[in-house]
């Protein structure tokens, strides 16, 4: 989603100037904080079975898949007990902070199924850690990293028959933190829910990673210095040898994949800076591209400012190509994981 993405710029030369680790078998229902485990039915089934799903056929969209994680607790608490539900659409006040007032935070990860059978995440730490850091923006407690990721692997194995088949797609996860409790007046919310879904996927755009035609907008904007553009908040969403890319300074977000593309990037040798780019200087660019978890790298062909349409290299050869095949090499396992970024789930 474009909230969720990061412009980079791929400048000439000349204008240079200008944890690995592992999580056994789960309970069905937990005390987070501890980590009991407790059945709850045959959750995830055969480790062999898929859904009936014709993969060949699914786009980005919700899928309704087994079961969601839930987890409750109320303000100045902290989160203590969390458990798997069949998924089902959920019962909220009117008066909601969420829903009045947007008080609410969500991340999105994808698990990825190799072709013998393992399931991978990418990076989830730095999820739980972006949720904590919004969370903490807009005033409300959030799950500690290690709830987190207990959470989002007990959603992804009590799901693991909606992953896709290795090259038909992903689970997309979406954990999300609300204001769920009633409020009128203008303050934090007296409760609050975390909640995990997840929904087999494939591209998110339909053209794949066809270039995107993007336009500048001259009148409005998303976020504003002092605002809340570097949180994850449900009131958001709305040939060189450098990149460019513009700085988290509050107006954007710090995005996962954002910030591996920038690593990797400079492991193939390119110099990154991290600067304010004038869209003046659009017209230097060799290569223009996105970032972000639900479209990987996503180069644009063009870009369109007071009339005039500048365009930009695309296909296999390019920059773009190259760093979408290494990122998402790691993430399937294909490459080697030498960062540490690579959870599985078993």
């Amino acid at each position: 989603m474009f909230s969720n993405m990061m412009i980079q710029f791929l400048r000439r030369s000349h204008t240079l100037s200008s944890s690995n680790f592992k999580l056994g078998r789960f309970g069905f229902a937990s005390r987070a904080a501890s980590l009991p485990q407790q059945t709850y039915g045959n959750v995830g089934g055969d480790v062999d079975e898929y859904a009936d799903v014709e993969w060949d056929k699914i786009g980005f969209g919700a899928i309704p898949t087994d079961y969601m994680y839930v987890m409750k607790c109320c303000k100045d608490h902290d989160f203590e007990h969390g458990q798997l539900n069949p998924y089902a659409n959920i019962q909220i006040s009117p008066a909601a902070g969420v829903l009045n007032y947007g008080q609410g935070v969500y991340e999105g990860t994808k698990a990825q199924r190799r072709s013998d059978g393992r399931v991978l995440l990418f990076r989830p730490d730095q999820n739980a850690i972006r949720m904590r850091e919004g969370a903490h923006r807009l005033c409300m407690p959030a799950p500690s990293t290690n709830q987190f990721l207990h959470a989002l692997k007990q959603t992804v194995l009590a799901n693991k028959r909606w992953i896709p088949p290795p090259g038909k797609g992903s689970l997309y996860i979406r954990p999300m933190l609300i204001g769920s409790g009633p409020i009128l007046g203008l303050a934090p919310s007296p409760e609050y829910t975390f909640l995990i879904y997840a929904s087999p996927v494939r591209n998110y755009f339909k053209e794949g990673i066809a270039a995107l035609n993007l336009y500048v907008e001259e009148e409005y904007d998303r976020a504003s210095p002092g605002g809340a553009g570097g949180v994850k908040s449900i009131t958001n969403y709305a040939p060189g040898n450098v990149i460019s890319t513009p700085p988290t300074a509050g107006t954007i977000l710090p995005g996962i994949t954002r910030k591996s593309i920038i690593e990797i990037a400079r492991d193939h040798g390119y110099k990154v800076e991290e600067r304010g780019v004038m869209v003046d200087e659009l017209s230097e660019a060799d290569e223009v591209f996105c970032t972000g978890t639900a479209v990987g790298v996503a180069p644009v062909g063009s870009i369109t400012y007071k009339n005039q349409r500048m365009e930009f290299r695309v296909g296999d050869e390019s920059t773009c190509s190259r760093l979408y095949s290494t990122l998402v090499g790691i993430q399937t396992g294909v490459i080697e994981d030498k960062k540490g970024w690579i959870v599985e789930v078993v």
